[in-house]
């Protein structure tokens, strides 16, 4: 648990636990279908390990979570309280999204971006064999530039190194276009046709494959018709 701010409020009750740094972040992990430790470590990449099993104990403790084992198999589930939580992560997205301003250089992250996309793949959409789609971000300073998304009819893998399969779409171009694209700041079309990524594919590849996404569950969040009263944040906090 966090800091005590010995208030009777309800409020102030629950974010003594919720209000320590990555906690709520590692409760929207959650809250999106991750369970096992690696899977909720590939959604906060910055986060340490330690921390992580840190956090897991005290939300455990607090009856957010429930470890459950089975063998050598660890699972993280959300108990009633925790499943409680999804509206209050929901709200915070839609008002991040309608409120935020622009994202920095450093808030920008190629391993979240893909981890997010590969769990919102419509299978429905994609050719029922496996598809691999290879994204290269070009940003200056972009460390892993190269990523595959292998797409399976009944499961999606992100690689970080070539799985040797055969590539049916290559998307080359800014980590921040895809980025607010994902976000839905821009439209596809308009992400191609300003040059910001370049599509390899045979031409209904490159005219299906916007719909193979949903996006980020935020981007159909109206915005504010101008930028006039929005909230500046800090980039890199």
């Amino acid at each position: 648990m966090g800091a005590p701010y010995h208030q009777f409020c309800p409020v102030a009750k629950a974010m003594e636990l919720l209000d320590e740094r990555w906690t709520l972040l590692l409760v929207r992990e959650l809250v999106t279908g991750s369970e096992r430790f690696n899977d909720l470590r590939r959604g906060l990449p910055r986060m340490s390990p330690t921390l992580l099993s840190r956090r897991l104990q005290q939300l455990a403790r607090a009856g957010v979570v429930r470890r459950v084992e089975d063998g050598a198999d660890v699972r993280y589930v959300l108990t009633d309280a925790g499943r409680e939580l999804r509206p209050v992560v929901e709200a915070l997205g839609a008002w991040g999204t309608r409120w935020i301003g622009e994202i920095g250089d450093a808030d920008l992250d190629p391993k979240l971006l893909l981890w997010d996309m590969h769990r919102n793949v419509d299978l429905a959409a994609v050719p029922s064999r496996r598809t691999v789609v290879r994204f290269r971000f070009t940003d200056p300073g972009v460390v892993d530039r190269d990523w595959w998304l292998v797409i399976s009819p009944d499961d999606v893998d992100v690689c970080d190194a070539d799985p040797g399969h055969p590539v049916a779409a290559s998307v080359t171009g800014s980590l921040r276009g895809v980025t607010r694209w994902w976000n839905g700041d821009l439209s596809w079309p308009a992400l191609v046709r300003s040059g910001t990524v370049d599509v390899e594919a045979p031409s209904g590849v490159r005219r299906a494959l916007p719909g193979w996404f949903a996006r980020s569950p935020f981007a159909a969040v109206p915005r504010p018709p101008t930028s006039a009263g929005r909230v500046e944040v800090p980039a890199t906090r």
